[in-house]
């Protein structure tokens, strides 16, 4: 394939500025997908996408139009998977930056075409939506030349609803973005942007071919591994597999190959041929960093290692995913899972649920803090588990989030209002249009990843987008909440808190637990404590047997005797008895927020 008719490009977008639709019409008008099998969010193939009408996952696909072939890398558009853009755009040389005409600029726009903008990517602004009544095209417009300094001229206007002006973009696809710009000639150099698991084909890895040529039968070697292996299959997404007898410079496809071990081939990796190959490695992406924590232990604990092969499949094709085996006493063994928010981890445990069958408990979501020992030591702490002894502590810091929030006007002072209570701090506030303020925020990343989001939606009533990264470590009282059931502590449901908000923290968690613990024939005390403070009580009421019920009568001493043996035999109870808490209960409360 002649490399100068080849065209790779993503689209970018905020979350429901039609990116999905768009791809449709591509794939139609370009007749890759025939109208007979057409359907909405074509390229969106998992269930949690159709049901949350968002992109999780980035997807290659292959059109041909007029000689050219166009390799479209569908990207998410949700802050949480900002990870998976990253690696769309590494993979091409331009992005369409999809623009809703009745929201205007969002702010997970900014970030995106920021990552495309350094990587020094053709953009082409496309303004959508048209058709629709509430549609204000020159205020986008403005927008983009105020932000961006994109001139009205070069946008393309689109209904990706009704396919107006699509036909138009394809062209402009075809002549303002240039074509690979890698060497024929040259030892293979493959780029792995995303892989994923077959049980026939072993790992399958999608790749951008950056130099020379990939013929089938030929061994490939990892440069970074060493792994060396003879793929069993080469193909493009047309937008299904489809083989192919090899790739060529600027092509997309995909190496099936024939590997088991899940580990061997990562994200990232260069490919190149085992014989007479480069040994200079491609500028991989950084390695991200897991930013919210959570434990997942299986609700029956014969599910483990089915738990640990479905975490590994979907590591393969979610770098930003990383887990490492955890034992509890109460749930048995599990693992501590790292994700890069909170919807991240959300559909990681729907996935585990729905597409391996494999129910969970799934742990409040935590932030990784920075402990500084009175030995100078610094460790990162992911769990309550390994909180340090507090006399041990010099200073605790927590991970602070930088806030980009374009709201409307008239819900300003709302919004910032809502900044402060989530112990944030006000760094700028600048006018971004007409109607619209920018506010610059940096806030606890614990504040955020809990429910801030809601509680902005709800506050401004839709009117308002958050994009955020982690900015540094911040100084702050973190402490450890203990839970305690008839003066034993439960490990599993400890948690860190800041200690201004421990004292409200505390009480739910006891009453929570209190309601959810079954009742015993003695006493029991629910505690919450920081350290040896007890800071919250429930007491869980008993069951009482009426050890007089079967007497007809009788003398008074007779009834004093049973009463007093009952007295006594719950007062033995109370000091031997233990308090057994069922996997159900540890669920309800690992639920509870």
């Amino acid at each position: 394939m002649d490399k100068t008719k080849i065209r790779n490009f993503a689209v970018i977008a905020h979350v429901d500025h039609g990116k999905s639709t768009l791809a449709d019409r591509l794939l139609e008008m370009t007749g890759t997908v025939s109208p007979r099998n057409m359907r909405a969010q074509y390229l969106d193939s998992l269930d949690l996408e159709r049901e949350r009408g968002i992109t999780i996952k980035l997807k290659a696909v292959r059109m041909s139009y007029q000689s050219h072939i166009l390799n479209l890398i569908d990207t998410p558009g949700h802050v949480d998977f900002s990870y998976e853009v990253s690696r769309s755009l590494a993979a091409c040389e331009g992005a369409l930056l999809v623009v809703d005409s009745t929201q205007g600029i969002q702010a997970q726009t900014l970030a995106h075409i920021q990552k495309a903008l350094d990587l020094n990517l053709k953009i082409i602004p496309v303004i959508n939506k048209i058709d629709l009544d509430s549609s204000d095209v020159e205020a986008t417009l403005l927008d983009l030349k105020n932000t961006f300094g994109i001139e009205s001229a070069s946008a393309i206007l689109v209904s990706a609803k009704t396919g107006q002006g699509v036909q138009k973009l394809l062209d402009t696809i075809i002549s303002e973005i240039p074509s690979p710009a890698g060497l024929v000639n040259s030892p293979l150099r493959a780029l792995v942007f995303d892989s994923y698991y077959d049980e026939f084909k072993g790992v399958v890895a999608a790749v951008r071919i950056v130099d020379g040529v990939l013929k089938g039968g030929e061994k490939i070697k990892a440069v970074n591994s060493k792994t060396i292996f003879n793929p069993v299959e080469l193909g493009v997404f047309l937008p299904g597999p489809s083989r192919v007898n090899k790739l060529a410079t600027g092509e997309v496809g995909y190496i099936a190959t024939g590997l088991k071990d899940l580990s061997l081939i990562r994200v990232g990796e260069t490919l190149t041929s085992a014989v007479n190959g480069s040994e200079e490695p491609l500028p991989g992406y950084k390695e991200v960093k897991p930013m919210v924590f959570a434990s997942l232990y299986p609700f029956d604990g014969e599910n483990y290692e089915a738990l640990k092969k479905a975490l590994a499949k979907l590591r393969l094709n979610d770098a930003a995913l990383s887990f490492i085996p955890e034992h509890s006493s109460a749930l048995g063994f599990g693992f501590r899972a790292g994700f890069l928010g909170l919807l991240h981890s959300e559909i990681t445990a729907e996935r585990l649920t729905r597409d391996f069958g494999i129910p969970l408990i799934f742990s409040l979501p935590t932030v990784a803090y920075e402990v500084i020992l009175t030995s100078g030591q610094t460790k990162l702490i992911t769990s309550p588990s390994d909180w340090p002894d507090q006399s041990r502590i010099l200073e605790t810091k927590e991970p602070i989030a930088k806030l980009s929030i374009i709201v409307s006007i008239n819900y300003l002072s709302v919004t910032l209002d809502l900044c402060k209570r989530h112990r944030g701090e006000i760094l700028s506030v600048k006018e971004f249009s007409a109607t619209r303020i920018l506010a610059t925020v940096d806030l606890p990343l614990s504040e955020l990843i809990v429910n801030f989001f809601d509680e902005l939606k709800s506050a401004t009533a839709g009117f308002a987008s958050l994009d955020y990264e982690v900015a540094a470590y911040r100084s702050a009282a973190i402490v450890k909440l203990s839970l305690l059931v008839h003066g034993e502590e439960v490990i599993p449901l400890a948690r860190l808190v800041e200690r201004s908000s421990v004292l409200s923290v505390a009480k739910n968690l006891v009453v929570k637990l209190k309601e959810t613990l079954p009742r015993q024939q003695f006493p029991v005390a629910v505690q919450a404590a920081v350290g040896g403070q007890i800071l919250a009580r429930e007491d869980l009421p008993t069951f009482r047997k009426d050890v007089l019920a079967k007497m007809s009568g009788g003398d008074q001493r007779r009834k004093d005797k049973l009463l007093d043996l009952q007295k006594r035999g719950k007062k033995k109870m109370r000091l031997l008895g233990r308090i057994n808490i069922s996997a159900d209960a540890y669920r309800e409360v690992l639920k509870f927020n």
